[in-house]
């Protein structure tokens, strides 16, 4: 029997199956590169495999954003216009600004909903 915290996240990862559609956030170029300054140590934080993006990818990008702002994504698509596709797809779907890709890596942001901890320059 599951714990009542444990149940609620459950619930309600299972009420957010289907990640609301959101509107790409556009960055100006500074923002871009101090962001790519800061996401140059990280490891890629989400893997999309040969599924594609999925609603249950969706969700995990979606909590990993709320917790990290700033998230590298690993693609392992079989060639460079289903990588596109996929990174477009997930920009489309999440509403994230797409900071920077690089072979099979994309780097994309949100900023959380309360308390962010990314804070921009102008």
């Amino acid at each position: 029997m599951r714990s009542p915290g444990l149940q609620d996240a459950h619930d309600t990862l299972s009420a957010r199956s289907t990640v609301p559609k959101r509107m790409p956030i556009a960055l100006a170029a500074a923002q871009k590169r101090y962001l790519r300054s800061l996401a140059h140590d990280l490891k890629p934080v989400i893997l999309v495999g040969a599924k594609g993006v999925t609603p249950a990818l969706l969700a995990e990008l979606d909590l990993a954003l709320e917790h990290h702002e700033l998230v590298k994504l690993k693609i392992a698509a079989g060639d460079r216009d289903e990588r596109d596709a996929w990174v477009e797809e997930i920009v489309k779907a999440t509403g994230v600004a797409l900071v920077q890709r690089v072979g099979n890596i994309a780097t994309v942001f949100r900023a959380r909903r309360k308390n962010p901890g990314i804070v921009l320059p102008r």
